[in-house]
């Protein structure tokens, strides 16, 4: 029977949990480290996807004024809370040589077992449903994200809503509500569900992340060692932490524009697809890919650089970004091509929209957004 090893953590800074998370990937990747379970809860935070916007995500005024951490997660999917009553499920281990995101969502619902396991002991029947949800009785009560490292390591990432206040929730994440009143907390109440609210009598995180740990047991056969860090490992996580979660250009990702900016949104079957693109006259001078998709930053990294000074023009499109997805035919099969394209055609056209009422102001006070997002 393998060994895996287990950690347990309490009131991390969002900084230092993913730096933790992202090692820990790593070293499995390269066997430095055996493949592990980090159990975990944080301090009060909040944490967007890889791929998405932070200012479309999250309600960044409120953020600043109630001293709430923010960061981005090297993980895919959306833009989460944490704090004492979410408990943080990080899985780090070895992928396969052969490892592409088109399995992205069997390898989430396969890794998502020991939580499935382990809350069926306590009469709760969790299913993992929809793109990265998994859901008691059509009510979310975890949201899943997947992330494969430089080194070929795997980490999967579950945010398991043991209890949740929704008032708080609506106030840190961006949502549609002008106002966040009785009737919104209700509507998106019924939409999500908590540990507590399925269980029959009051029970505390300690038990719950017992309950996950045999879970993980039951579900893979393996034997866990409760263990920590090593010198070595929190060195690692020290640097990483500074270079790059503590680093407000991997938060915010942020670059300066000066001419004509088109935006759409389009929704996909692999998740929300959100398109920034920056045009130059008939030339697209940079592109942004966002949403809450999965796939790898190399793909989506490709994908905005081949579009970079690139022709506006559809055909021209198509043909580069043809070229592009043979390149990464596994690891964007979560990412059709033809909604790209869709997005971004409808991004192209808003951005000539601008430039020609731009070009028509004769008192220069039509003013372009100073910046966008990448």
């Amino acid at each position: 029977m393998n060994t895996w090893r287990y950690i347990e953590n309490n009131d991390v800074t969002a900084s230092a949990g993913l730096a933790a998370d992202e090692v820990l990937a790593n070293r499995a990747g390269t066997g430095i480290s055996q493949p592990t379970l980090r159990l975990y809860t944080y301090q009060p935070c909040a944490l967007v996807g890889r791929f998405q916007t932070i200012e479309n995500e999250l309600n960044l005024d409120y953020c600043v004024k109630n001293k709430i951490p923010v960061n981005r997660r090297p993980t895919g999917g959306g833009a989460i809370i944490m704090g004492e009553n979410q408990l943080g499920v990080a899985l780090a281990i070895p992928g396969k040589s052969d490892e592409t995101y088109a399995s992205v969502r069997e390898r989430m619902a396969q890794f998502s077992q020991g939580i499935i396991s382990g809350l069926a002991t306590l009469g709760i029947n969790v299913e993992f449903r929809r793109k990265n949800d998994l859901e008691v009785n059509g009510k979310k009560i975890a949201g899943l994200g997947l992330h494969k490292t430089a080194t070929g390591g795997l980490l999967f990432h579950a945010s398991l809503l043991v209890d949740l206040d929704v008032a708080y929730m609506l106030n840190v994440l961006q949502t549609p509500f002008e106002k966040i009143s009785d009737k919104e907390i209700s509507s998106v109440a019924e939409r999500t569900t908590t540990i507590q609210r399925e269980n029959l009598n009051p029970i505390t995180l300690n038990k719950v992340r017992r309950t996950v740990l045999n879970g993980y047991k039951t579900a893979f056969g393996v034997n866990m060692e409760l263990s920590d860090f090593s010198h070595e490992e929190m060195d690692e996580i020290r640097q990483l932490e500074k270079d790059k979660y503590m680093d407000s250009g991997w938060i915010f990702q942020s670059t300066d524009v000066t001419d004509a900016v088109g935006k759409s949104i389009i929704k996909t079957d692999g998740g929300l697809l959100d398109i920034h693109i920056v045009l130059a006259g008939r030339m697209i001078k940079s592109a942004y890919i966002g949403g809450d998709f999965f796939t790898s930053e190399h793909a989506i990294a490709d994908l905005e650089q081949s579009l970079r000074w690139h022709s506006s023009q559809d055909k021209s499109l198509t043909e580069t970004l043809t070229q592009v997805y043979e390149r990464w035919s596994g690891d964007l099969a979560n990412l059709p091509m033809e909604s790209l394209i869709k997005g971004l055609m409808s991004a192209i056209q808003k951005a000539e929209i601008m430039a020609r009422k731009h070009s028509s102001d004769p008192y220069g006070c039509f003013v372009t957004p100073g910046s966008a997002h990448a």
